[in-house]
Parts: C-alpha cells; sequence; structure tokens
C-alpha cells in the first residue's frame, strides 16, 4: 500500500488527491516546520548568494534539515499523484509544464488537478476510478 501512495499510476480522483497528498504534504511541512524549531533552531540549510538571499530557503526562521529531508521525499509522490489527477483529466503529464507560467500557471493546475471533476468512463491512461470502486491506486 506505501509503494501504491509513494508512486501512484493511472488516474486518481479529487478526493483522494487532495486528502492523500496535498493535506498530508501540509501537515508534514507544519509538523516538521515546528520540530526544526524547536528542537534544531538555528540548524537551517544556509547557502546564500551575493545579496544575502538564501537560495535554498527564503523563510529565514522557518524550516530545518527535518524539513528539507521531508519535503525531498514527499516530491516524488506529490509530483506523482499531480501526473494522476492530469491523467483523470485525460491530460498528459507535460501539462505540468504550466507550472513554468508565472501564477496563471500555479492557477491552471489548481484548478484543473484540484476543483475539475475526471473525465467520465476509462480513457487512455486507464479506467475511471468512481467506476472501479474509487479505490484505484493503479491503472
Amino acid at each position: 500500500m506505501v509503494a501504491a501512495w509513494y508512486l501512484p499510476r493511472g488516474r486518481i480522483r479529487r478526493r483522494r488527491w487532495w486528502l492523500g497528498y496535498v493535506v498530508a504534504f501540509v501537515l508534514l511541512g507544519l509538523l516538521t516546520t515546528w520540530f526544526d524549531a524547536r528542537f534544531l533552531p538555528g540548524a537551517h540549510p544556509r547557502v546564500r548568494d551575493t545579496d544575502g538571499f538564501d537560495v535554498l530557503w527564503p523563510f529565514p526562521d522557518e524550516g530545518g534539515p527535518v524539513t528539507t529531508i521531508t519535503g525531498l521525499v514527499l516530491l516524488m509522490p506529490n509530483v506523482a499523484a499531480l501526473v494522476c489527477r492530469l491523467h483523470d483529466r485525460d491530460h498528459s503529464a507535460w501539462w505540468l509544464l504550466w507550472f513554468l507560467v508565472p501564477l496563471v500557471g500555479w492557477l491552471v493546475l489548481v484548478v484543473t488537478v484540484g476543483l475539475l471533476r475526471g473525465t467520465p468512463g476509462p480513457n487512455p491512461y486507464g479506467q475511471d476510478p468512481r467506476t472501479s470502486g474509487g479505490a484505484a491506486w493503479t491503472s
């Protein structure tokens, strides 16, 4: 089950994406940020450019080694889940290029992935997760 969560394939529903990935990512981010601030104060990774801006972490009082490691570990499952939501909408992973368009791209992806319903019935990416019992992690 953990492997299916870490690298989902096929199509997933909006609810599973919101609860299983977005909420989990936010809650773990808050927990690890608190942990770093509480138990590892001053252990923030620092890489400053010539203007003094921290290249790794732009928030000077938040984050740290546990937050950084957790973010890196959760990066792959969150991108994979985002692709599965795009597949549920019958879009390819190329839609991730919207991230390169400032502000508008993020808005397009949040609306497409988080607010719009998936295409009914099977599509080239797999069976409809609503008709396959709603628990289909894989196609």
